[in-house]
């Protein structure tokens, strides 16, 4: 994990459960004897979650409508930091208000926005084609201290778009950030989940652990067609963000994409890994610009 990842060592559950009881009934011992959760428990896993985000990043209690996507907090803390680094090329991490970050689909957990304000101070606008999802956000930030006056949250009328429609005409941000569909169908989406049940040694039928709506989860075409979409989008917008971002969950899709980042016009392209235990992650990011002037005073 990254070195600034509040999550690098193991969880210290005894920790989490004096900060969030409610925790403490998904505690058990592993086969080694020592404390863990079951990570094949979605109600365990949303425990978890909502003990993470109370201890670490302020969030006093935060709840999703159920059947929401989960999300594992550590990973997303890493795209955060490495995203970072990016902005900050050779000289130090920007930090504070000025630097705008476009979570494109914050979802009904606005995961990248309460790590993002809490680590660097950063101020987000979220943008969701998700009515539901918005208002989960909407009641995270405004329960949340110091999110509130740092994060917008914007409805996406056009939900086959991400940018288009999303940005204020004249709008510019440092950075932008996305957890893209990563299915091409919610028959794809249940047959991966089904592969990971079998490795959980779960039942075939068991219900996903990290959850997921299928407008999530799924795009025709999968993250390969949905990011294609988000590079010809952002070409079309150049000077809408200094680097544009994107989770990429098959390593087999990076070479095409960056390609096809390159002819439509990017002048650089970077693939950013990430490290979560015995998980290896990713993000692509390109940009249309030289980097003249640190994030935040352009």
């Amino acid at each position: 994990m990254h070195p600034r990842n509040r999550h690098r060592g193991r969880y210290d559950l005894e920790r989490l459960c004096q900060g969030s009881p409610e925790l403490r009934p998904f505690v058990r011992p592993s086969p080694a004897g020592e404390p863990t959760v079951d990570f094949a428990d979605p109600a365990a896993v949303a425990a978890l979650n909502r003990a993470l985000l109370r201890e670490y990043y302020g969030v006093p209690d935060w709840r999703i409508p159920p059947g929401y996507l989960c999300p594992p907090v550590p990973g997303r803390a890493d795209y955060i930091h490495h995203a970072a680094d990016l902005l900050a090329g050779a000289g130090e991490v920007p930090r504070g208000d000025a630097v705008r970050v476009l979570d494109m689909g914050v979802g009904a957990n606005a995961i990248y926005p309460i790590i993002g304000r809490r680590e660097y101070g950063w101020s987000f606008v979220g943008v969701d084609a998700d009515p539901v999802a918005l208002e989960s956000a909407r009641a995270i930030v405004a329960s949340t201290p110091g999110l509130e006056g740092g994060v917008e949250l914007r409805l996406q009328r056009r939900a086959a778009r991400t940018l288009e429609g999303a940005l204020v005409p004249g709008e510019r941000f440092d950075l932008t950030v996305c957890n893209p569909p990563f299915h091409a169908s919610p028959a794809e989406a249940d047959a991966a989940a089904r592969r990971k049940r079998r490795g959980l040694g779960q039942a075939a039928d068991a219900p996903r652990n990290f959850a997921g709506r299928a407008t999530e989860l799924c795009f025709p075409g999968g993250e390969d067609a949905f990011i294609r979409s988000l590079i010809e989008e952002s070409a079309a917008a150049p000077r809408a963000a200094l680097w544009f971002t994107s989770l990429v969950s098959k390593a087999e899709n990076l070479a095409d994409l960056e390609r096809a980042a390159r002819k439509a016009g990017a002048v650089e392209t970077r693939v950013v890994p990430m490290g979560q235990g015995r998980k290896v992650s990713r993000f692509l990011a390109w940009t249309f610009e030289r980097q003249e002037l640190p994030p935040g005073h352009r």
